[in-house]
C-alpha cells in the first residue's frame, strides 16, 4: 500500500509537469544604429499581435525600450523612449523618435510568456498573483 501510494504522487506530479516551447528574444541594432530588430517570436502570434495593435502605444506596452540610467538601481523608474515600431514577417522594428546615443546602454524589457504553462515555477518562487517576470535585454554602440 506504501509503495501505491508513493507511485500514485510520483504520477501525479509527472503529469503536472508541462514542458512549452521556449521563446529566445534576441536583438540587433540596425539601419547605422537607427533601429532595433526584436526577433524570436513565432511568425504567426507577431502576425496576430500585429493585427490586433495597430498603435505605438500597444507596442510599447508589449517591448519597451528604455534609456539605461547610470544607477542601475533605478531602472524601473525610467520612461519608455518614444517610437515606431512595425512588423515585418517575424521580426518588430523600433525605431525611436531621437536616434540611439553613441556610448548610452539601453534596455529591452519583455515579458516571457507561456500559455497553458505550468503554475509550479509560480508556487516554487513564491510568486503572487500579479507579480510580473520580466527579462531585460540590453544594447548599445
Amino acid at each position: 500500500m506504501k509503495y501505491i501510494g508513493i507511485l500514485f504522487l510520483l504520477l501525479l506530479c509527472l503529469g503536472c509537469t508541462h514542458h512549452s516551447p521556449k521563446v529566445d528574444i534576441k536583438i540587433n541594432l540596425t539601419s547605422s544604429n537607427r533601429s532595433l530588430t526584436i526577433h524570436g517570436f513565432d511568425k504567426a502570434v507577431i502576425a496576430d499581435i500585429g493585427r490586433d495593435t495597430a498603435n505605438n502605444d500597444a507596442w510599447q506596452s508589449l517591448l519597451p525600450v528604455y534609456k539605461m540610467p547610470a544607477d542601475t538601481d533605478m531602472k524601473d523608474y525610467q520612461k519608455a523612449q518614444p517610437g515606431n515600431y512595425v512588423v515585418a514577417d517575424s521580426v518588430v522594428i523600433f525605431t525611436p523618435d531621437t536616434s540611439f546615443k553613441k556610448g548610452q546602454s539601453y534596455f529591452l524589457r519583455y515579458y516571457p510568456h507561456a500559455e497553458g504553462a505550468s503554475a509550479w515555477p509560480h508556487i516554487r518562487d513564491k510568486k503572487r498573483p500579479g507579480d510580473l517576470s520580466y527579462k531585460d535585454l540590453v544594447f548599445g554602440y
